[in-house]
């Protein structure tokens, strides 16, 4: 359900700047397009573009060269992902603490998991009861997991450098090593894509044989989004994806062989202080499988009870027209 919960935000935060790129959109390259001056478009020029563009052009300055303006967009992506760092490290910690901590767990929830498909409504509810309290009885949330809000956080810095790209001349018409930041580069696209979907593979590494399978939408959807954005915005803000999935990657690196050991070993050791909580077991279920048991002899008895006693009525009826004929 997390899974699913974390596609459907993935995917609607990326269709939102897509259509963002595409309400900017006009033209194959952006070297003559007139900034807006209101509306929602005229806000992110003000606000966020307009900066934007000072601060590459004064990178593109600092570092000289033909390249420059290309350089000024890696360094503001740099930025940009030293500002997130500390958000995604501490979601990520608290990810595999959770997907650590959920396999000592796992034989309770699948227990219940196990009554559900035979559940009434009112049974579901207390099957529901019994999860939230397995979860809080062992300090876990129901909620836990790398979550959508860095995405969220760089969709304003995405939206605002593509405006200051598609509406300055002067970075629109610039290069990098002989791609213009102008124009689509389907090169680009390309290597910023199967640069995501190396990070997305490094990712299932760390991940449970048993979570794999519903991962795999993940895998899928995180390039295939890349490249449909990339492909559709100027090669300045393909760019920023380039250079954001080159950290990925090194961060993904880091996670599998520095980060994830470290947390495993502090979850064995919290483990071994603090075991795991038994909230349900078969014996919790005991009484439930005996009223299980129960209701289909008494079902039927009243399924019983009703055909003899419609059958009676229809009886009297059949009784009562024959008099009146007679």
């Amino acid at each position: 359900m997390k899974n699913k919960r974390q596609v459907l935000q993935l995917g609607g935060l990326s269709a939102a700047l897509l259509l963002l790129l595409s309400g900017c959109a006009n033209a194959a390259t952006y070297t003559n397009a007139k900034p807006p001056s209101s509306g929602l478009y005229g806000l992110i020029y003000k606000y966020l573009a307009t900066p934007m563009q000072s601060m590459i052009q004064w990178f593109g300055d600092l570092i000289g060269g033909s390249n420059s303006f290309g350089w000024g967009v890696i360094l503001i992506t740099l930025a940009v992902q030293l500002i997130l760092l500390p958000l995604r490290l501490n979601q990520m910690q608290k990810s595999t603490k959770q997907t650590e901590k959920m396999k000592a767990v796992k034989p309770q929830i699948d227990l219940i998991q196990s009554y559900r498909s035979k559940a009434t409504q009112a049974e579901a509810a207390q099957l529901s009861q019994l999860t939230m309290k397995v979860y809080q009885e062992n300090h876990l949330s129901m909620t836990g997991g790398m979550g959508c809000l860095p995405l969220l956080l760089q969709l304003p810095i995405m939206a605002g450098l593509y405006e200051a790209v598609q509406f300055s001349p002067e970075i629109a018409k610039a290069t990098f090593f002989g791609i213009s930041l102008g124009q689509r580069s389907i090169l680009i696209a390309v290597i910023a894509t199967l640069l995501y979907a190396v990070q997305s593979g490094l990712s299932i590494v760390i991940t449970p044989k048993e979570q794999r399978r519903q991962m795999m939408t993940m895998m899928i959807i995180s390039p295939a989004m890349t490249f449909f954005i990339s492909i559709v915005a100027p090669a300045g803000l393909g760019l920023y994806f380039f250079a954001t999935a080159i950290i990925g990657v090194v961060q993904q690196l880091i996670t599998n062989y520095v980060i994830t050991p470290k947390i495993r070993r502090e979850v064995d050791t919290d483990l071994k202080e603090h075991p795991i909580v038994t909230v349900v077991s078969e014996a919790t279920f005991a009484d439930w499988r005996v009223n299980q048991s129960q209701t289909a002899p008494e079902v039927q008895a009243s399924h019983e009870s009703n055909r003899a006693r419609n059958a009676g009525k229809q009886q009297r009826r059949n009784d009562s027209s024959d008099g009146d004929r007679d």
